[in-house]
């Protein structure tokens, strides 16, 4: 791969990221909107093996307590369930409720209805071509992720990763 085709890419996809992509997530069941950096918290956690805090945040750019504020307030909507380590008390751990779960499932980063609206500026033939090219590029990311995933070097999107295999 040539470094031109990568930055042609890194150009071209925030395109259609910004195009299409959800503003909010709405729960299904209560109706209550969260921002799109909530959902992508709820994205982050599993129900199961929990992510401390700290990793969390690093993960995403933030600081401890940036992200503490943010869990604070999914804690109390509950959409986030948070515990101590019961080896070390300073360590939190953070899982996915039942309905963090509902909302994460629930959600898309894109919009249906922009997705569609973008398709229809495209022939049949483009968008075609385009899917097609789009599938390529989702069973590349796939390869990447297992080789991650391989080396230990996946984090927490190695993980999610596996995860959703697993589930499939």
């Amino acid at each position: 791969m040539s470094e031109r085709d990568g930055r042609r890419l890194m150009d071209l996809y925030p395109r259609i990221y910004f195009a299409c992509h959800q503003r909010h997530v709405r729960d299904p069941k209560t109706r209550r909107v969260l921002s799109a950096h909530q959902a992508s918290i709820l994205d982050h956690l599993d129900d199961v093996e929990p992510t401390g805090l700290v990793e969390l945040a690093r993960h995403m750019g933030v600081t401890a307590s940036t992200m503490s504020l943010g869990i604070e307030r999914l804690v109390r909507q509950g959409y986030v369930i948070r515990s101590r380590d019961t080896h070390d008390g300073r360590r939190v751990h953070l899982f996915l409720s039942p309905a963090g779960q509902r909302v994460r499932d629930a959600s898309s980063v894109l919009d249906p209805e922009r997705v569609v609206q973008m398709l229809a500026h495209l022939s049949v033939a483009e968008r075609s071509r385009a899917l097609d090219g789009l599938a390529l590029l989702a069973h590349a990311a796939q390869k990447q992720m297992h080789a991650l995933a391989q080396t230990g070097g996946g984090g927490l999107a190695g993980r999610r990763s596996r995860k959703r295999k697993e589930a499939s």
